[in-house]
C-alpha cells in the first residue's frame, strides 16, 4: 500500500517540477516525503537496498508525472489557470499545521523565526521578479550542454522548496522546447536532460541531508518560509466570476482534505 501511495506522491512531485510557477520541492514537503527523500538520496551508495526501495516508487511516479503531465499541466494552466492555482494553494495551506509540528519536533528556538522571515522575504522578492522573468525574450541553446543545463534546472526545481524550475527555464528561453522534447519523447534530447537532472538531484540532496542532520529545526524553518512564500506567486487574485468561485471552493476542499489526511496518518 505504501509503495503505491509513494508512486502517487511522485506523480505530483514530477508534475510540480514542470508546472508553471510551482515547485516540486514544495510539493515534496507537502506530501511529507521531503526529509526522507533527501536522506535516502544522500545514502544511496551507503545503504543502497533500503534507499533504493524507498526511492523507487517516488522515482517511478516522478518520471511518469513529468512525461504524463508535460501536456496536461500545460493545458490546465492555459484553460483552467485560476482553478488550478487555487487548488494548489489549498494543498499548501492544509499542510501548515503538520509542517509546524514536524519543524518543532526537535525543539524550537526564537532564532528560527528570523530564518523563516528571511526565506519568506526572498520568496516574495522572487515572485516580484517573476513577472519580469516570464516576460523575458531570451532564446535557449540546442547543444548537448544546454540540455544538460536544462535537466539540472528541473532537478533543482524538484528538490529545492520554493524554486520554480519553469520560471528559470522561461528566463533561459527553453521552457517550451523542454516540454516539446518530453512530450514527443525525443531521445537525443532526453539523454542530456536526464543526466543533468540526476546529477543536480543527487548533489543538492546530499547537501540538504547533511543540513537536516546538523541543524534540523533551522532547515525546516527555512523551508517553511519558502513554502508560505510560494503561495504569493501562485495566488491569482479574487473576483466573483465563476472560475474564481470554483477555484475558491477547490481551495477549501484541498485545505480540509489535507488537514484530515495529515491528522489521520499521524494518529495512525
Amino acid at each position: 500500500m505504501e509503495f503505491f501511495k509513494n508512486i502517487i506522491k511522485g506523480l505530483f512531485i514530477g508534475a510540480g517540477a514542470i508546472a508553471p510557477g510551482v515547485s516540486g520541492g514544495v510539493l515534496a514537503v507537502i506530501m511529507g516525503v521531503y526529509e526522507k527523500m533527501t536522506t535516502s538520496l544522500s545514502n544511496l551508495f551507503i545503504d543502497f537496498k533500503k534507499s533504493f526501495l524507498y526511492l523507487l516508487p517516488l522515482g517511478m511516479g516522478g518520471v511518469a508525472g513529468i512525461f504524463f503531465f508535460s501536456n496536461i499541466m500545460e493545458y490546465l494552466f492555459i484553460h483552467f489557470n485560476i482553478e488550478v492555482r487555487f487548488g494548489f494553494i489549498g494543498l499548501m495551506i492544509g499542510t501548515f499545521p503538520s509542517l509546524l509540528r514536524t519543524a518543532n519536533k526537535k525543539g524550537f528556538k526564537k532564532s528560527y523565526l528570523f530564518l523563516f522571515i528571511l526565506t519568506l522575504g526572498m520568496t516574495i522578492l522572487f515572485s516580484v521578479l517573476e513577472g519580469r522573468i516570464a516576460g523575458g525574450t531570451g532564446r535557449g541553446g540546442d547543444s548537448f550542454f544546454h540540455f544538460l543545463l536544462y535537466g539540472a534546472v528541473v532537478g533543482l526545481g524538484s528538490i529545492v522548496p520554493g524554486l520554480s524550475s519553469s520560471v528559470m527555464l522561461i528566463y533561459l528561453g527553453a521552457y517550451e522546447e523542454l516540454l516539446s522534447a518530453i512530450s514527443t519523447i525525443d531521445i537525443k534530447l532526453l539523454v542530456p536532460i536526464g543526466i543533468g537532472f540526476v546529477l543536480s538531484f543527487l548533489v543538492i540532496a546530499k547537501a540538504l541531508s547533511y543540513l537536516f542532520e546538523k541543524a534540523y529545526g533551522l532547515v525546516y524553518y527555512l523551508i517553511l518560509g519558502f513554502v508560505v512564500g510560494s503561495i504569493i506567486p501562485i495566488f491569482p487574485g479574487f473576483s466573483f466570476e465563476r472560475p474564481y468561485l470554483i477555484g475558491f471552493l477547490l481551495m477549501i476542499i484541498g485545505i480540509i482534505g489535507v488537514v484530515y489526511l495529515s491528522e489521520f496518518e499521524e494518529n495512525k
